[in-house]
């Protein structure tokens, strides 16, 4: 027998291990100053472009307002406890009402995280009978949600209806054997590609199959369809989505998520919501701040436009220029380029220090070996003097990656990792 930490020593996980070189700079990164277009990084200005800010409510003085008189009102505790216990109030019921007006459900109800509520509510869905049919690349709190589940569980391959179509018959004739039933799990927006979940294709498949459907559409929440609210809406199917999930972390700029689908379903996760019985209510400041920027959301259609006027730009420039964006489809603008870890350092070193452009980076194991991915985030604070500078920023970037001058850089961290 060894001593449990001894694995835990040994070996530091595929991205703990280059902790040394990266922490601070590469993961963990500090960005000051308002939140915006342009933050602080190290000192130094930088365009920012890995903040979920999409329609730039977070450093808006009417939002900031309502932020500040409900801390001075309420402040940071109230209401104490969990909802069920002693945590409930009238304006946590009325955001839930206007959230289910808005994604057109018949009910909703408010989660204290998105990851966490998430989990919760694949684990309240299903029992021990049901089959659960999930799209490979979904996020990580599917994942672990899923990894809850004591019962069957397939994945079918990203997008792809055909796998689909192969698993659903799997999990049919398992679900014909347990009792049980099927629920199939998607994304409204892969947070990683930027592509769509293929909502229409899963929705078509309920002729053929019997199985209830749950979305997760934090990124497509504020960003999609006509009126913003999400993948559902823009592909014509939200009325088929059995449980629409969506967060305020990304266009709402808060904290804190909900949940919607009829009404007898949500009263069902209300008491079975184990993350959300035994857990504090979303304090009083969260909720205020919602509803103000709920009504944002409402009311001014003009941020939405000028998000996509941006993402339009940004994209489009970065094609015209030969980059891979891959198939992305919402406002996630990811670049596909070929290189080592190493290189990938030495790349957004050079990106941050000599340009003045921050952006996520991500490397093996989210990605193949090989691969860099440079995730960009448009917002509507963005301008076209940050678009135009970042476009001519990446081309830079380029050509020192393809002719070898991140290799040489990065030699000495590559050695030193054995890699």
């Amino acid at each position: 027998m060894r001593d449990l930490f001894d694995r835990i020593i040994e070996n530091k996980g595929p991205l703990g291990k280059w902790a040394s070189q990266a922490e601070g700079y590469f993961v963990f990164p500090k960005l000051e100053g308002p939140i915006s277009n342009r933050m602080k990084f190290q000192g130094k200005d930088v365009i920012t472009w890995s903040i979920n800010d999409y329609l730039g409510l977070a450093n808006l003085p009417e939002i900031k307002k309502v932020d500040g008189e409900a801390a001075m009102e309420h402040g940071a505790a109230y209401p104490m406890g969990a909802r069920m216990m002693s945590g409930h109030t009238d304006f946590h019921e009325q955001l839930q009402n206007e959230l289910a007006e808005f994604v057109k459900k018949e009910a909703s109800y408010l989660l204290n995280f998105g990851y966490q509520g998430f989990m919760s509510v694949i684990d309240a869905l299903v029992s021990k009978d049901d089959i659960i049919v999930y799209d490979v690349d979904c996020h990580a709190c599917i994942i672990d949600g899923v990894r809850l589940h004591m019962g069957k569980r397939f994945t079918f391959k990203h997008n792809d209806p055909d796998s689909l179509e192969k698993n659903l018959e799997r999990a049919t004739k398992l679900a014909n054997e347990t009792g049980g039933g099927i629920l199939v799990i998607s994304e409204g927006v892969f947070g990683m590609r930027g592509e769509q979940g293929i909502l229409k294709e899963i929705v078509a498949l309920k002729k053929k199959f019997q199985f209830r459907l749950l979305v997760d559409d934090a990124h497509g929440f504020g960003t999609l369809g006509k009126t913003g609210a999400g993948a559902g809406e823009e592909q014509g199917v939200q009325d088929e989505i059995d449980v629409y999930l969506a967060t305020f972390a990304k266009s709402m700029a808060s904290i804190g998520a909900f949940v919607a689908a009829d009404k007898e379903i949500i009263e069902y996760l209300k008491y079975n919501l184990r993350s959300q019985m035994f857990a504090k209510s979303l304090p009083m400041v969260y909720v205020k701040g919602a509803l103000k920027r709920l009504d944002m959301l409402r009311t001014m259609p003009e941020l939405k436009a000028k998000l996509w006027e941006n993402v339009n730009a940004l994209q489009n420039g970065l094609k015209e220029r030969g980059f891979d964006i891959g198939t992305t489809t919402s406002c996630v603008t990811p670049v596909y380029l070929n290189g080592s870890i190493p290189e990938a350092m030495a790349l957004v070193k050079d990106l941050r220090e000599n340009h003045g452009i921050f952006c996520s980076i991500v490397v093996y194991p989210v990605i193949p070996k090989g691969l860099i991915l440079l995730r960009l985030i448009p917002t509507a604070t963005h301008t076209m003097k940050d678009i135009e500078e970042t476009l001519d920023a990446f081309s830079s970037i380029r050509e020192r990656l393809q002719n070898g001058t991140y290799k040489r850089l990065s030699a000495a961290v590559a050695a030193a990792m054995g890699e």
